[in-house]
């Protein structure tokens, strides 16, 4: 327990630096870069034998520094991203039954979804860091909300073949205590009002329902390579790509629904 609070503090200060500390987007994009490569080697366990895993890495970096160099491209990524969990939806109720989806093909997607978080991250960051700390602070608020209400209530299996640790009632209590954020947010911060309000609050909603499909996601992923964590470089708390799966299917949605809903 004592390691795994150390390494949440480190993570904080890190990030709260590149966060808030300059207006220069060079501490940040090193940041995001850095996960970007951690994430794709963390990724290359998700891809079945014999694909090498210094393929998954170039393919997953080279296309990241490709979308990061064309930034009009970024938010045709961020949809296509969000697109995606549409299928992810599909693979997920239908697992462990159908897994024709573990493929070399994966390569593409962890490309997708990796870059279209780091990308939407500056974007957000670029406007102001409170909107990526928004983002970041809907995703704490539903997992925290999820861990007590589940404990305290859960009885029924939200995704039992994937995380039976899941329950309707904790998805309940998450998203109860990340509604109570998109009000004090938009109403007491922001000052918004009528139609503007209902559509920050019914996008923000949306983002945390799609954050927790990237939890089941990665769950699915990792539980059909036949693995517990995705790497190890994050002492107590298991890989990069086990601190941001929820982020990766929220961060883009939200920063898609920031160009074309907001500004807010």
């Amino acid at each position: 327990m004592f390691e795994r609070i150390k390494t949440a503090l480190v993570l904080l200060v890190v990030v709260g630096l590149c966060l808030f500390a300059t207006r220069n987007e060079w501490p940040i994009t090193a940041l995001l870069t850095v996960a970007l490569l951690v994430g794709a080697s963390e990724w290359a366990k998700f891809i079945p034998a014999p694909f090498p895993a210094a393929a998954t890495i170039g393919v997953i970096g080279l296309f990241g520094l490709g979308v990061y160099l064309v930034p009009p491209l970024w938010p045709t990524v961020w949809l296509v991203s969000s697109a995606f969990w549409l299928v992810a939806l599909y693979w997920l109720a239908r697992f462990p039954q159908h897994t024709g989806w573990h493929q070399p093909a994966l390569v593409v997607v962890g490309a997708l979804l990796l870059s279209a978080t780091v990308t939407a991250c500056l974007s957000l960051w670029k406007v102001s860091a409170w909107w990526l700390l928004y983002v970041f602070g809907l995703v704490w608020a539903a997992d925290s909300g999820a861990y007590f209400a589940g404990r305290a209530f859960g009885k029924h299996k939200l995704a039992p073949s994937i995380s039976p640790g899941k329950t309707r009632e904790g998805l309940a209590g998450g998203l109860s205590l990340a509604i109570l954020l998109m009000v004090l947010v938009g109403l007491f911060l922001r000052h918004l009002q009528g139609g503007q309000l209902a559509v920050f609050i019914g996008l923000s909603i949306v983002v945390v329902l799609l954050s927790v499909m990237g939890d089941l996601f990665e769950s699915m992923l990792k539980r059909q390579a036949g693995i517990k964590d995705s790497g190890k470089v994050l002492p107590g708390h298991g890989g990069v790509l086990d601190r941001i799966d929820s982020l990766l299917s929220a961060v883009p949605l939200f920063a898609a629904g920031f160009v074309w809903l907001g500004p807010f």
